[in-house]
């Protein structure tokens, strides 16, 4: 989604408000039926619509999946992207073509802090306060965009804003809201505002971000002013060990998901030298093409809210888990109650990421090391001295799966307690079984699945949707593919207990299995 220069047309609207359209906005756009919407839901809605599609979300960034599958996890979660990595891996990049997804919205004509028509008087700014029949225009994704570069002089100035000397001058008092001129984190407003280097700026000053990302506010404390604003936060950063690497806080690392960018491979980045390397061209000075096709959102929220769950045996899996890591030798740290609350919101996004409904095993792993990787502190004597940001990711991932392996060992020991198969007889179905195949053809494995689908170990179930009531008590009316993904994901979790439990030796499936820390 591409900026687009506006036309020197006006129309007006049933409201009627006159409104300024941008070539590509939709005509037909009615403010009285329009809604304003979240950044993050319009980012979930594109990210969800691209998967649907299969369409690649993020095209600027090219190899990198794992990172990218990351940012994407964390962006159908509602979460902010922390993107760590040494300088040159497209950081950057990244954070504009979020922004690049975004669609156009309407903004009250000029508001330089993109205030929405249809806000309520308490989210719009000082100047659009008091609009009642405001002119009206669009901006694209790629307007909505503000980069605030981390430094040791970055301030509050420029995190936040200034005074207005013209504006005191002219008989505002300097404690007046009106009397302020708003700078990255404003100007970013409704839109995707990119923290480059945020270790670089000190310490005292990064906590002017907690607000914004815990509560969705700015605080003016000269002023008296606390300002509601929209924003989806990405922060980017070199690792410790590089110049200008201030510590940050751990309660805003707290609000971050840690994702590791790393350089592409040879011939990835062989591609982009090719691109990206100098050439001469001849329309230097004429602006690219742009798209014509691009139009507001007009969506039922409905339509994008969670549709994927998780079994019993993965929450309790997911919570043990989290629950470990505060008890795990070679954590330092555990992770936070955020943690647990992150880890299955991953959960959720990796199976949406699937396109599929219902989250296994693998989705838990996926969840769980996105969602741990900055909220738990690894022993010191496990991590190299020199070791790179890469290995340490590498190594934060695989303590992650030892306390999962645990984790899963210890849901799945209190089914296979709870049975009467024979652990042998069951794992040769296991091994046979094929995803989709027919329960009734492997009845002991049928037993199992059947007691797991009829336990609620719950009194007060933890439900995103009540698509698991109706697997328990209606399976007939759940569509054939939801019910073959509930039962793998069941199978998965039982042919790992049987393998850490040495029920077997070996148990050959192709379902995801937790490896230990070797």
């Amino acid at each position: 989604m591409e900026d687009n220069p506006p036309l020197p047309s006006l129309f007006k609207s049933k409201n009627p408000a006159y409104i300024s359209i941008r070539r590509g906005a939709a005509t037909d756009f009615d403010l009285d039926t329009y809604q304003p919407m979240p950044v993050r839901y319009e980012l979930r809605y594109m990210m969800l619509k691209h998967i649907k599609e299969g369409k690649d979300p993020l095209p600027d960034i090219q190899g990198r999946e794992e990172t990218k599958n990351d940012v994407i996890r964390a962006v159908l979660s509602g979460s902010y992207p922390y993107l760590v990595s040494r300088e040159g891996t497209g950081k950057t990049r990244l954070a504009e073509s979020l922004a690049k997804l975004l669609p156009p919205v309407p903004r009250i004509k000029g508001c330089p802090y993109n205030c929405d028509p249809k806000w309520p008087k308490e989210w719009k700014c000082p100047v659009c306060h008091d609009e009642e029949d405001p002119e009206i225009e669009f901006i694209s994704g790629s307007e909505r965009y503000s980069r605030i570069q981390g430094n040791e002089y970055t301030n509050e100035a420029k995190i936040l804003g200034v005074k207005d000397i013209q504006a005191i001058i002219g008989g505002d008092s300097p404690t007046d809201p009106g009397a302020f001129i708003g700078t990255g984190v404003l100007r970013g407003n409704r839109g995707v505002v990119c923290v480059d280097e945020l270790p670089a700026i000190p310490t005292k000053v990064q906590v002017l971000f907690h607000p914004m990302l815990q509560e969705n506010r700015i605080v003016l404390e000269e002023y008296n002013w606390v300002r509601p604003i929209d924003i989806f936060f990405v922060a980017t950063g070199n690792p410790t060990g590089f110049s200008h690497v201030n510590r940050v806080p751990e309660p805003l690392l707290d609000r971050l998901e840690l994702i590791h960018m790393g350089l592409p491979n040879e011939s990835v980045e062989r591609e982009i030298m090719f691109k990206e390397g100098f050439r001469v061209v001849d329309d230097f000075f004429t602006p690219p093409e742009k798209p014509v096709d691009i139009k507001p959102l007009d969506v039922n929220v409905a339509s994008f809210k969670r549709q994927a769950f998780a079994p019993w045996w993965i929450v309790e899996t997911v919570e043990k888990t989290v629950r470990y890591t505060r008890e795990c030798p070679s954590i330092e740290r555990g992770s936070s109650i955020r943690g647990s609350i992150k880890s299955l919101d991953h959960v959720y996004s990796s199976t949406e990421l699937q396109g599929e409904s219902v989250a296994d095993l693998a989705d838990a792993a996926d969840g769980l090391k996105l969602a741990l990787r900055g909220r738990i502190r690894i022993r010191a004597d496990l991590i190299g001295f020199d070791e790179s940001p890469s290995a340490y990711m590498i190594k934060n991932n695989q303590v992650v799966e030892d306390v999962l392996w645990y984790a899963a060992r210890d849901v799945g020991k209190q089914v296979l307690a709870a049975l009467d198969n024979d652990p042998v007889t069951l794992a040769k179905e296991i091994t046979d079984y094929k995803a989709g195949s027919d329960l009734a053809d492997y009845p002991s494995l049928q037993s199992a699945v059947d007691y797991m689908r009829g336990l609620n170990p719950w009194s007060k179930p933890v439900l995103v949707n009540d698509l698991e009531t109706l697997i328990r008590e209606h399976p007939e009316a759940v569509e054939p593919n939801v019910l073959t993904d509930y039962v793998d994901s069941a199978v998965g979790l039982l042919a790992h207990t049987l393998l850490a439990l040495n029920h077997v030796e070996e148990l050959e499936t192709d379902f995801y299995l937790p490896r230990r820390m070797s």
